[in-house]
């Protein structure tokens, strides 16, 4: 790839996201030089292993870069890379006693970056599913509402709505669907960040 653009800002999220949207290569490529060996040496408290450790960051940009459509300027990005890269170097212990271990010598290593909001996806993902949310057709927002936060059963749906029991099921579907696509790419963030309490919501 050719070199870094000169206008290339690393704090500038949205602008990084638009252009890597828009398949601008030299974006992308500074993004990779930037972010290569940061990311090399958060998943190498992981990992130990140099070629697995550099397996893992760049698979995580190949996701990136694959991906790309699909971002949208309210993720950070470096929250985004980061929590991928954490994701995809925990999946590679195998034991559970070495993950809950491991897992818990970075939260307390890395206790204050954990705390702020720019390092960690969960505010930004929740904020990206209410906002999703609320672009669903009010009828379909309405019935997938009163099945999944106030747990009323579709009999009870329809009795409040006065509409059929099908319906009620067509609508919470159509909900359904509308959501998982929209996010397919954060769901198994989604998952990382809020456990598989909340997935219930898109199943």
């Amino acid at each position: 790839m050719s070199q870094s653009p000169i206008y290339f800002d690393i704090d500038n999220n949205k602008a990084i996201i638009i252009a890597l949207k828009a398949g601008d290569e030299n974006v992308f490529d500074a993004v990779y030089r930037y972010y290569f060996r940061r990311l090399c040496a958060f998943c190498s408290q992981y990992v130990h292993e140099q070629e697995e450790i550099e397996e893992i960051v760049q698979e995580t940009m190949m996701w990136l870069w694959e991906n790309r459509c699909s971002l949208l300027p309210e993720l950070t990005l470096k929250t985004l890379l980061f929590t991928i890269v954490k994701n995809k170097a925990l999946n590679r212990l195998s034991h559970f006693e070495i993950k809950r271990r491991v897992h818990q010598e970075i939260i307390e290593k890395y206790e204050g970056k954990f705390d702020n909001p720019d390092f960690y996806l969960g505010n930004e993902l929740f904020q990206l599913y209410e906002k999703t949310l609320q672009q669903l057709p009010k009828e379909y927002r309405e019935a997938y509402e009163m099945t999944r936060n106030k747990y009323l059963t579709h009999k009870e749906i329809a009795q409040k709505l006065n509409i059929s029991p099908q319906t009620v099921n067509y609508r919470i579907g159509q909900a359904l669907k509308l959501l998982r696509v929209a996010l397919k790419d954060y769901l198994p963030l989604f998952l990382l960040c809020f456990g598989p309490d909340f997935m219930k919501k898109f199943y």
